[in-house]
């Protein structure tokens, strides 16, 4: 017998086409085509690309267990399932190979609600919300930052016009006020507990102070008006000064009372809260009364400039240009920040223009000019919308967008604001694509990129019902909105510590800490900052009490809490207001965590609460449920993925039973995969780190350029989480696989452009 070498490998012609055959083509094939599926019309892999999400759910489907249905025999081997998968990998994979690299198409994206409001405050340091009563903004693909679905009505033009209009007047203020003096008499200063109806007050205690939150940074006067009485032959009395607790400056008071004595301390200082206070430095300590300190009233003076800090910002930068080249120097400088790249010299005359009349009408004051130009740009489309021009609009292939469109790119995507200087210098000097990592990292580490946590994560784990979502107040009266925002935060200060410390993506499954405040800790039975359990016996050092109001990080080392999944608010948004929902909390876990979503529920089919002939227990009836044929596919994954996660009740508390009897979390997935609660679940998902990823992947691919992904972004998504994995699944590392990724660097050539014209 001749030997024919290595076998061959799995093929879609041939493997693929037979496993249908055997156990596919009665349901979904001739005649019979349920779920409108017709799996007989794929002789072969021509198509498989464009078919791709059609081909990845019959994969999830099989590997799942759901089908072929268990009452079909025989049921395909796992060697069978085996071979099946290879075939459509392999044709996937050869595919790609000769497809020509699509790094998508670029769309047109209108700044949404959050951009506008950061990009504001970033473009012209005003720290408010503008924004707020625009129009809603659309979802699409489960993001508020979808350009096909960011539309333009009138009314956002008239919210527009009038938002510019506040934005100048807040940026540019032409007849600055005098500064603001705040003024404490003796009587409130703290300590307290002086109850004299004088306007003047004894030290007796050695100090005096004040809290004042000042809401603009700069040069500020703090002044005391002092008195003395003392003898003739005694020591001369001194006073300090200080300003949060840093002793600024020295005084020997020698003024009576009544005829008062100023003392005063000029300093620069941030905004934010300050502790103003005075020390007696030498008080009597034999404890005479005719030697004695009196203070009159604190006075906090300032700031001396009053202008805006982007107005202080202005002036400084052009306090050596004459006032008619001012205006000249400032328009480009700023249309550059505004519209996220070089104005053509074209767009700067013409605003130019508007500025030089609009100083012109007031006497030559630039401030005016600078003030109307800002009116005029904050409604411009090139600062409304993100316009990304091709520079290389002939080019017949994939090209690299330019690096200021790559510095737009990036910046909204992790801080969705404007670039920084940083990323416009490099832009400037084509720098930016060999700094990618570089900056990716920078970036992640700053304050901004909270905009990850409270834009992305909060939509892409549908937290946003949260604010709406009402418990009967009856069976939980312990829900406040204290408790809501405190479930809320916990998710964003986990999730944002990931981010942060470049954490592991599959710490999202079963990270084991989290961020407790004393509400949220007494919610879960905490007592303790070390995460011991109330009741329990303490196996780890005792922890702190939780401060009132403050959060702390708490290890959760062998508790029944771990990773998002255990999150009070994620266990209530996938709740009913009056029980939990094992089905909600099961299709969450598909779509938000596997990425491998049911199908839509079929028509006609009741609420389990309107389906009176179910009895027994949440299980039974949801046992019940499921003989029916039409149901009984999608809900034996989703109830077992709900179920294990039934220890926890409507508002996240963990119980180990309910008036119905003892809770019994365990169950078994259509794998054959079984569980007994949340812990052994999660590190089933925890197993399952490609899907885990790739979902996570694919979401954040989908946010990062503002589009819904096709069949031929499955090649980048591959590279992506290869990356990902080959760099321990560490957050910046798929970060940095999508900033490098085709569809983020690069826009198509006219080939693509004409071949995809109406396609999508």
């Amino acid at each position: 017998m001749i030997s024919t070498g290595a076998a061959a490998a799995p093929d879609f012609k041939g493997t693929a086409v037979a496993f249908m055959q055997k156990h596919c083509y009665e349901c979904h094939g001739g005649k019979t085509t349920k779920a409108d599926l017709d799996l007989t019309k794929f002789k072969d892999a021509t198509n498989i690309l464009k078919e791709h999400k059609l081909w990845k759910g019959v994969l999830h489907q099989v590997n799942s267990g759901e089908m072929p249905p268990k009452k079909k025999q025989p049921q395909p081997a796992p060697a069978e399932i085996t071979a099946f998968n290879a075939a459509i990998e392999n044709a996937f994979a050869a595919a790609e190979k000769t497809a020509k690299p699509d790094p998508g198409r670029v769309t047109i994206r209108r700044l949404n609600r959050t951009e506008y409001n950061l990009t504001v405050r970033d473009l012209v340091n005003v720290d408010f919300s503008p924004a707020e009563d625009f129009p809603a903004d659309d979802i699409g693909h489960g993001f508020d930052n979808i350009g096909d679905v960011l539309s333009l009505s009138p009314v956002h033009l008239e919210r527009y016009l009038a938002a510019a209009e506040s934005i100048a007047a807040r940026s540019i203020v032409l007849d600055p006020p005098k500064p603001p003096t705040r003024t404490t008499s003796s009587i409130f200063l703290q300590p307290g507990g002086y109850g004299s109806e004088n306007s003047t007050r004894p030290v007796t205690r050695g100090t005096l102070l004040t809290q004042q939150r000042l809401t603009m940074g700069g040069e500020y006067i703090f002044r005391v008006r002092a008195g003395i009485t003392n003898a003739p032959d005694s020591p001369p009395i001194q006073m300090a000064l200080l300003v949060n607790d840093e002793e600024r400056k020295t005084f020997t008071v020698t003024a009576p009372t009544k005829k008062w004595e100023n003392c005063e301390v000029t300093l620069t200082l941030p905004v934010g809260e300050h502790k103003f206070s005075i020390k007696y430095l030498n008080p009597d300590t034999e404890g005479t009364t005719n030697r004695m300190l009196f203070v009159q009233q604190f006075q906090v003076i300032g700031p001396a400039d009053t202008r805006p800090e982007f107005h202080q910002h202005i002036a400084a930068r052009l306090v050596n240009t004459p006032d008619d080249r001012k205006l000249r120097e400032f328009t480009p400088w700023f249309l550059t920040r505004a519209f996220r790249r070089p104005p053509t010299p074209a767009e700067t005359d013409r605003y130019l223009k508007i500025a030089e009349a609009a100083a012109t009408e007031a006497k030559g004051r630039w401030e005016s000019g600078v003030q109307q130009l800002l009116k005029v740009v904050l409604c411009s489309p090139k600062f409304l919308f993100r316009v990304e021009l091709d520079s290389l609009p002939r080019f017949p292939g994939p090209h690299p967008i330019d690096e200021y469109q790559l510095a737009s790119r990036l910046s909204y995507f992790l801080w969705n604001s404007m670039p920084d200087d940083e990323l416009f210098a490099l832009a400037a000097k084509n720098q930016l694509t060999p700094n990618l990592e570089r900056q990716v990292r920078r970036m992640l580490k700053d304050p901004r990129a909270e905009s990850l946590t409270t834009n992305f994560a909060m939509q892409w784990l549908q937290l946003q019902r949260l604010a709406t979502f009402a418990p009967d107040n009856k069976l939980f009266p312990n829900f406040d909105e204290r408790l809501r925002r405190a479930m809320l935060r916990e998710t964003q200060l986990f999730f944002g510590e990931i981010v942060r410390e470049d954490g592991s993506l599959l710490d999202l499954v079963d990270g084991q800490f989290t961020y407790l405040n004393e509400t949220l800790a007494r919610h879960y039975g905490i007592s303790d900052t070390a995460g011991n359990y109330a009741g329990q016996k303490k196996t780890q050092p005792n922890g702190k009490p939780f401060p009132r109001g403050e959060f702390v990080r708490v290890a959760l080392t062998g508790s029944e809490r771990g990773g998002l999944l255990t999150h009070a608010s994620i266990l209530t948004v996938t709740s009913n207001p009056t029980r939990t929902s094992p089905v909600k909390r099961g299709k969450w876990v598909l779509e938000q965590i596997l990425g491998t979503p049911p199908p839509p529920p079929p028509p006609n089919v009741p609420e389990l609460e309107q389906q009176k002939q179910l009895t027994g227990t949440l299980r039974q009836r949801m046992e019940q449920h499921r003989e029916n044929p039409a149901c009984a596919n999608c809900h034996q994954q989703m109830d077992a993925l709900g179920f294990a996660f039934e220890n926890y009740d409507a508002i996240g508390r963990f119980r180990a039973k309910t008036d119905e009897g003892p809770i019994d979390p365990s169950g078994t997935l259509p794998d054959g995969k079984s569980f007994q609660g949340p812990a052994e679940l999660k590190a089933i998902l925890k197993a399952k780190k490609e899907l885990v990823v790739r979902n996570l992947a694919e979401k954040l691919l989908t946010y990062a350029v503002g589009r819904g992904l096709e069949f031929y972004d499955n090649r980048a998504l591959n590279q992506i989480c290869m990356q990902t994995a080959q760099a321990d699944h560490k957050f910046s590392a798929l970060v940095t696989a999508i900033v490098k990724s085709d569809p983020f660097r690069l826009r198509r050539g006219t080939e693509l452009t004409k071949a995809n014209e109406g396609a999508e």
